[in-house]
């Protein structure tokens, strides 16, 4: 079984450092019949409040139970996995019950040179296959309230399910639990029109197959490119990832190379000149490494690489092409005395014109052009310098032109 404690440790306090039984919640509605949360104190006895120092007889305090009574230490406690924000740990059912039943687990976690334990309840419902399955919830309810279980919202199973169910509790006992028993276990208790549920969600669990083929896709100087496919079998759960490991065919023994990895191709680079090498891959997921691994059919042989250029003919292209504009000029509109520029962008040799006549030379206009961008600067336009201006691109291989309009509006501005 196997819970995940996604809790923080919170501040220790005196009264944090006593250990009760796990607990299953359940929703308490009005009236007299609710499924308790609390366990009672005949299996795990808390600390009783000193006698008051007064005549009156003292405070009874009730015994602990025999050993016998009271469950053994759970076994093979394991760590699982280790997040930023969690833990998950693992653990088999201990060897004796007790007489009362098993109720459930307490985990508890102390910080590193601490000294102080704290509650921190996981969520218990992950099997290993062939695992016993044992709940135990309390209720309480006058007169004794009627209690059904269900699994996935029917029946029961009775061969594969024993339910007892007493005054005070009610007990879902599975021998040896198979896959078809995951899902959610319901107890409902009523009593007339009353009624209060808990629930639990279990998930038997078991290793994965391995994947179901795999492949050598290519080798090249010390690299070895691999493809796999999923296992058909999960395992009821899903994967953490993939093992990858390979084998020097000299040797024969195995390395990991890659742990928990979840692509399906990787690249196995650092390979020695000159060797062999078979690879490997797991499937993993909760309970672990796959009992079985694909291996690849072919070796990988890593061989000395030849250096010896090897040129290729030189093909000379011609880039020469026609004058195009990539970015044409956009009409504007100014105003009298301000100076107004006119953008855009081609490859060749360019003219400027207006009205179809060239300005080139005329003081009254500066024409730059860099890395392709051809800017018309016209200084201080009047009405006058209204009309259609023309880029012109020419080259040996042809010609292009873009035109815009730019229309100067308003007065001159006076000096």
């Amino acid at each position: 079984m196997t819970g995940k404690n996604t809790s923080e440790d919170p501040a220790c306090s005196p009264e944090e450092t006593t250990s009760e039984s796990a607990k299953v919640p359940a929703a308490e509605p009005p009236g007299e019949v609710a499924a308790s949360e609390s366990i009672g104190e005949e299996q795990v006895p808390k600390p009783q409040a000193p006698a008051p120092q007064t005549p009156a007889a003292p405070a009874a305090t009730k015994p602990v139970p025999p050993s016998e009574d009271v469950p053994s230490a759970p076994l093979l406690l394991t760590l699982e996995d280790v997040s930023s924000s969690s833990v998950t740990v693992s653990w088999e059912p201990p060897e004796r019950l007790g007489k009362l039943g098993l109720q459930g687990y307490v985990l508890e976690l102390c910080r590193e040179g601490g000294e102080c334990w704290t509650k921190s309840y996981g969520h218990p419902g992950r099997f290993s296959r062939r695992a016993t399955v044992n709940l135990q919830i309390p209720f309480q309810g006058k007169p004794k309230p009627q209690a059904t279980w269900t699994h996935n919202g029917h029946a029961l199973d009775s061969q594969r399910v024993n339910v007892r169910t007493g005054d005070q509790d009610s007990i879902l006992f599975i021998r040896s639990a198979q896959r078809s028993d995951s899902g959610r276990y319901e107890l409902t208790v009523r009593l007339e029109d009353l009624e209060a549920k808990a629930a639990i969600d279990i998930l038997v669990i078991e290793k994965p197959g391995p994947p179901s083929s795999i492949r050598l896709l290519d080798v090249w100087g010390c690299n070895a490119a691999l493809q796999w496919t999923p296992p058909q079998d999960t395992g009821n759960t899903e994967l953490l990832g993939y093992t990858v490991q390979k084998a020097d065919k000299k040797t024969g023994q195995w390395f990991t190379v890659l742990e928990r990895y979840h692509p399906t191709t990787c690249t196995v680079s650092d390979l020695i000149i000159g060797n062999s090498y078979s690879f490997r891959v797991f499937s993993e997921n909760l309970c672990g490494l796959s009992t079985s691994a694909a291996v690849t059919r072919e070796l990988a042989h890593i061989q000395k690489a030849d250096i010896a250029a090897k040129p290729k003919g030189f093909i000379e292209r011609d880039f020469s092409e026609a004058p195009s504009f990539t970015q044409p000029l956009a009409d504007h509109t100014s105003t009298p005395g301000y100076s107004t520029q006119l953008f855009c962008s081609v490859r060749p040799k360019i003219i400027w014109m207006k009205n179809k006549m060239e300005i080139q030379g005329n003081p009254k206009y500066r024409a730059v052009s860099e890395q392709g961008v051809c800017t018309l600067e016209i200084r201080k336009p009047s009405p006058f310098d209204s009309g259609v201006y023309t880029c012109k691109a020419i080259n040996v291989l042809g010609e292009a032109s873009v035109d815009c309009r730019l229309e100067v509006k308003g007065e001159s501005l006076s000096h």
